[in-house]
């Protein structure tokens, strides 16, 4: 037996043992409840509010769990929270999560990570002013924009759509700004950037209403997603942004990035199966947490590329749907 098989089999023991102590220390209402942590993303963001969400349904469920929002930076902060043992549990968007696992960059080493589900699907936002020039990436060569906050699976799409259209290198590449979700929107409003990147639901509030405040022009990205499949892996996809939303008159394709709901390896099956058990039974009103008509259902959730089930998640999709 492998020395990391070893180590492996010592996590999910020890995991198991702890949780079951703590089990029975909540037991006959005499103590307290387990209580694990989940990374979510930064106050007033998706993750964050999901996150939330998800704690509420799993204390209204009679589980003797208890869930811990954390606040982060997302998904590369959320990762590397799981790999140092910081937090149980994780949201991630799937690219990133697949570079902890892998061990890519910015990843320094294979994460031991697993999911529990891919919960949905981001949809990447190029946004710029309806008045300004800029009809495609390629007109944002040189020009200052929003690429996501430090930390965030943003930054790291974002980066790599501009690698794709040569917007890195050269004579005139962008200047990526490290923003978050509300800093973007208010340095698109007082003109101190000419896009913002961001990938999320849809709709997504803030961007909503920002859309009220000032008309905006949604750039095509799904040209580039078969080249961001082929340099990246299969986790790009193209979707569309429908008719509607922040007031659009007609789609625009894009590129779209799942969602994973994950958890380290030496979390107990129990909590896995448990947590799963109340995000299938409310996905409805969690979902409307971050986007809007979506379903929930077993063969997209067990949908996770690279990234292994969790052997609890695993004996809840075979004891739930066979």
């Amino acid at each position: 037996m492998s020395s990391a098989r070893t180590r492996r089999r010592h996590l999910i023991g020890a995991g198991l043992g702890a949780l079951a102590a703590a089990l029975a220390g909540c037991a006959g209402n005499s103590g307290p409840a387990a209580r694990l942590r989940l990374a979510t993303g930064p106050p007033g963001g998706p993750y964050n509010a999901f996150g939330q969400a998800l704690a509420r349904a799993l204390a209204d469920s009679g589980s003797p769990l208890r869930l811990v929002p954390v606040t982060t930076a997302a998904s590369v902060d959320n990762l590397r929270r799981l790999d140092e043992g910081s937090v149980d549990f994780a949201l991630s968007m799937a690219d990133v999560a697949e570079d902890a696992v892998l061990g890519g960059a910015p990843f320094a080493r294979p994460a031991p990570v697993t999911a529990l589900a891919r919960v949905y699907v981001n949809y990447t936002h190029l946004l710029v002013p309806a008045a300004g020039p800029a009809r495609s990436v390629t007109d944002l060569a040189g020009r200052p924009l929003a690429a996501g906050a430090a930390g965030s699976g943003v930054q790291v799409l974002a980066g790599r759509l501009l690698s794709t259209a040569g917007l890195t290198a050269g004579p005139s590449p962008a200047d990526e700004r490290q923003l978050g979700l509300s800093e973007s929107a208010a340095a698109l409003r007082a003109g101190t950037v000419d896009a913002v990147f961001w990938s999320g639901g849809v709709p997504t509030p803030a961007l909503t209403g920002l859309a009220r405040e000032l008309p905006l022009r949604f750039l095509p990205l799904d040209g580039y997603a078969a080249a961001l499949r082929d340099r990246y892996g299969p986790v790009y996809t193209a979707v569309t942004l429908p008719a509607g939303a922040y007031g659009l008159t007609a789609p625009v394709g894009t590129v779209g990035v799942g969602n994973y709901l994950l958890a380290r390896e030496d979390v107990a099956a129990s909590a896995a199966a448990d947590l799963l058990r109340v995000l299938f039974d409310r996905w409805r009103e969690l979902l409307r947490e971050v986007t809007a008509g979506v379903r929930l259902e077993p063969r997209f959730a067990i949908s996770t590329g690279a990234v292994p089930l969790h052997p609890g998640a695993v004996s809840y999709y075979r004891s739930a749907y066979g």
